[in-house]
């Protein structure tokens, strides 16, 4: 059977799990024998058995058989599925492809965005880091002319508004982290050449206090207490800015919003996307910002 109908077969048992918690083999196989991807066949206690052990190996995913609740199966381990977890993101991909390759007769009715992406230079980068040798980059920044060539240890990836982006640092002791947009990458080269790659580092931690992949020592982490009016309240609550957001006031007209990041340049952008729909009430300095930029851009049509 081809890869991507056993990836179908795979992300549907796992949705249908996740909707109805815990079934038997024979409710599963009444689902099944509904769906085009059954050809009219029973799901086999074999087949299914085996599409267990896939979906450990490639999702990390545990289906396990409750013998006291007459033989059901049920995720076991639902946290690996968390927001921000690749197994999540690879989950969620698949799903989608999977939609995608069911619904032909109406390719022209489905319209996606284009990604900026080279899955060459990510697929090399992950080797470098899984073998830790170090990478050759040939670079070139917006605006630049030249193209950078760099020797670099590469430490993690990140996907950050459907654009990737690297996490690397120079060769020497001392060197810091600092970020390359795959994009931008204009070729990657895996080098013979090992780096100890620090063992006790948290990727995740790196971020923890960002909006997105920018990360500046010289802005500190602080509260910031956002006011969203009408319907932006509801945007906000369904897609937060970040995940230490909570919502601390709630009135008929507007809803008060606290989160706890350090506010670089790059969190200016969403907030002033907003336009009316918000108000930053603290920190003071940041309000005085927002407002200084909105007033700038209603001087361009003066």
């Amino acid at each position: 059977m081809r890869s991507n109908a056993l990836f179908q077969q795979y992300t549907w048992l796992v949705n249908l799990l996740i909707r109805y918690k815990k079934l038997s083999l024979e409710e599963i196989n009444k689902h099944w024998l509904k769906t085009h991807i059954s050809e009219g066949q029973p799901l086999a206690r074999s087949t299914f058995n085996r599409h267990r052990e896939a979906i450990v190996d490639t999702f990390g995913i545990i289906i396990e058989c409750d013998k006291k609740d007459g033989f059901s199966y049920y995720i076991s381990n639902p946290e690996v599925l968390g927001e921000n977890s690749i197994q999540n993101w690879m989950f969620s991909t698949l799903s989608v492809n999977s939609i995608l390759s069911e619904s032909k007769g109406v390719h022209d009715r489905i319209l996606l965005e284009q990604i900026p992406s080279d899955g060459h230079n990510l697929h090399q980068f992950i080797m470098a880091m899984k073998q830790e040798l170090c990478v050759q980059v040939d670079y070139k920044k917006y605006g630049d002319a030249e193209v950078k060539t760099m020797v670099l240890a590469p430490y993690f990836v990140k996907l950050f508004k459907k654009r990737w982006y690297a996490l690397v640092k120079y060769t020497e002791p001392d060197a810091k982290l600092f970020t390359l947009a795959f994009d931008r990458i204009v070729s990657l080269t895996i080098l013979d050449q090992p780096y100890v790659y620090d063992k006790d580092f948290d990727p995740a931690g790196w971020f923890e206090h960002c909006y997105g992949i920018v990360r500046s020592d010289d802005v500190p982490v602080q509260k910031i207490v956002i006011r969203a009016f009408g319907r932006e309240a509801n945007y906000l609550r369904d897609l937060p800015f970040h995940s230490s957001q909570k919502e601390v006031n709630t009135t008929p007209d507007f809803a008060d919003f606290e989160l706890f990041l350090s506010p670089t340049a790059d969190f200016y952008t969403p907030l002033l996307s907003r336009g009316a729909a918000i108000k930053i009430l603290e920190p003071l300095w940041l309000a005085n910002e927002m407002k200084q930029q909105h007033l700038s851009a209603a001087q361009l049509y003066d």
